[in-house]
């Protein structure tokens, strides 16, 4: 599975951005897709994942209700919708591919990877 995150950018404080990810290659039909953000000096972290059918999704607590995660399966493409941006967003975005949806906030679970985007909030 290859993955590649698009859209970041640079952003005012309360704007918003959408991320995209396409994927190619095999796909599974019980995958999980996930959002993860890494910032300078700190580990990466989870931000937001969705089941195979859409039917659940996950967020973490700093994103919850300002971010909308989604996906369009006859597309292999995985969104973020990010609203209300604070400069604490900032950070290089990753979207990653596992099996199932179980315990999708451990980076470890995820076995693809993309190449992450930069998205800059300026205050």
């Amino acid at each position: 599975v290859q993955l590649q995150a698009s859209g970041g950018g640079l952003v005012q404080a309360g704007g918003s951005l959408r991320l995209s990810c396409a994927a190619s290659g095999r796909t599974f039909s019980d995958s999980t897709m996930g959002w993860f953000r890494q910032s300078p000096g700190k580990e990466r972290e989870f931000v937001a994942a969705i089941s195979w059918s859409g039917s659940s999704s996950q967020y973490s607590e700093s994103v919850q209700g300002r971010f909308i995660v989604s996906r369009d399966n006859a597309n292999n493409a995985l969104y973020l919708q990010m609203n209300g941006l604070t400069p604490e967003d900032t950070a290089v975005y990753y979207c990653a591919v596992r099996r199932g949806f179980y315990r999708v906030t451990d980076v470890s679970g995820y076995n693809y990877w993309g190449q992450g985007t930069l998205v800059t909030v300026s205050s």
